[in-house]
């Protein structure tokens, strides 16, 4: 039988009881809405009690760069640690050249009353050596007429006064490629001669043999395929030398003897490296057309060892910063470029190019200095190839430290432009993608201002 009578569901009076607490809790948070709604905010409260002095923006910005490729034979090449002798050739910078001049330093006093020549030697160690080892080169060496001097600049196209003597030339031995290769040369016994031919001047005193015979301009001659070798002809370390001269004699009652000249000497001669650049033999549809032209803005720029082409970088957006920075003060929390990389699939890719590039900043008054950051671990200046694609790789070069400096300088004297270059002792050139490019420089810049 069916259960027809009435009954109350279970649940009814829960239902119930449960209206009357929610509609209570409504009207009591009502009630303290409108509450706080009557009084200031808290935010407000805070923001007025806080100085105007004290508030801070840190903002972000892409700025604009303008890249030029430049050329210059006046860059100081004194005193480098390497120096390099032959030529070299690239389809896109064309021939470059590399001479060096060097002092010789007596070994010691002269002490002997006779001798006789019997035979002159040249020793070197060439640190490496390219280019074709098979075909003969010569060993040229010229004396200069002027004397040179440690703490004077000397510059890589520098003019070399000579006068008129010139060693015989010297035939090199074969050489070894991409290896060390300790060469002894025969050397004229007339060379002998002439070095040796007042030895009043063979004394540490007044008499300064270096001002008597000022040194020697070096030079290899490649009569076919050239060669290019490079050494260090600074102070030897630990009297362990490497480069010098050697006159063996003999006083005619049967003593052997031998006189020394240092070309790397632990009390350093002076040196410079000379550096000739011809651009015009690069591949026809591959030389460089715009060098010094900063009215032509090129989708590529170029850094060349040995003091060759450099990339000169406009930072058009600073002069703006810089007006934005006298009405108030900015702090700069990051500045950072980015300079893609081009390869061309033959000549230039990621096994060849440099691994760190290097800045220099002008100034009005025509001084060129390194930037502040450049020589700390803040500066990384390194190409970065983690990118999964090559066309992706770019140089990455921090410059905070010489942005602040620009942003404070009130004199004028710092200029907005970094010259990006090559160190000498880097042996590879590289293309760097610039202006209207598919992706241009990029200069990310960060700054707080308060």
């Amino acid at each position: 039988m069916t259960n027809c009578s009435h009954r109350n569901k279970p649940g009814r009076r829960t239902r119930t009881a449960n209206f009357l607490k929610y509609s209570i809790l409504l009207i009591i948070s009502g009630y303290l809405l409108v509450s706080y709604s009557c009084e200031e905010p808290s935010s407000q409260t805070g923001k007025a009690l806080i100085p105007a002095s004290d508030n801070v923006n840190i903002e972000s910005a892409l700025l604009k760069v303008k890249s030029y490729t430049m050329y210059s034979d006046s860059i100081e090449s004194m005193m480098q640690t390497v120096s390099y002798l032959g030529e070299k050739y690239d389809p896109w910078f064309g021939t470059t050249r590399a001479e060096f001049v060097s002092q010789l330093r007596l070994d010691e006093p002269w002490e002997y009353l006779f001798y006789e020549i019997d035979s002159v030697r040249l020793y070197l160690r060439f640190l490496s050596v390219e280019g074709d080892t098979a075909d003969p080169h010569m060993l040229r060496m010229s004396e200069i007429s002027e004397t040179i001097y440690t703490d004077e600049k000397y510059f890589s196209g520098q003019t070399i006064g000579l006068t008129g003597y010139t060693v015989t030339d010297i035939p090199l031995p074969t050489l070894k490629a991409d290896t060390i290769n300790e060469i002894v040369l025969n050397v004229d016994d007339a060379f002998g001669e002439y070095l040796l031919r007042d030895t009043k001047y063979l004394q540490y005193d007044s008499l300064d043999f270096r001002e008597f015979f000022k040194g020697l301009h070096f030079q290899i001659i490649s009569p076919e395929n050239p060669i290019f070798v490079s050494l260090s002809v600074t102070a030897a370390s630990s009297y362990n030398y490497s480069n010098y001269f050697v006159i063996y004699m003999n006083n005619g009652l049967g003593a052997n003897m031998e006189y020394v000249f240092r070309i790397d000497a632990v009390t350093p001669n002076a040196v410079f490296n000379i550096y000739r650049h011809d651009h015009t033999t690069a591949e026809p549809d591959k030389e460089l057309k715009h060098i010094n032209d900063t009215t032509y803005l090129d989708t590529l720029s170029y850094a060349q060892t040995f003091n060759g082409v450099f990339t000169k970088l406009v930072l058009t957006g600073l002069d703006s910063m810089k007006n934005i920075a006298q009405l108030g003060n900015i702090s700069v929390n990051r500045a950072r470029l980015k300079i893609p990389v081009y390869y061309d699939g033959y000549t230039f890719s990621r096994r060849t190019i440099p691994s760190t590039l290097y800045l220099r900043y002008l100034t009005s008054s025509g001084k060129v200095y390194l930037l502040p950051e450049v020589g700390s671990s803040f500066y990384d200046g390194r190409v970065d190839t983690t990118a999964t694609l090559a066309v992706d790789d770019v140089y990455n070069l921090n410059i905070a430290t010489f942005v602040q400096g620009y942003l404070d300088d009130t004199s004028g004297e710092i200029l907005p432009e970094l010259e990006m270059f090559i160190l000498p002792t880097i042996r590879n050139n590289v293309i760097l993608k610039a202006n209207e490019a598919s992706r241009p420089v990029r200069f990310e810049f960060t700054y707080t201002k308060f």
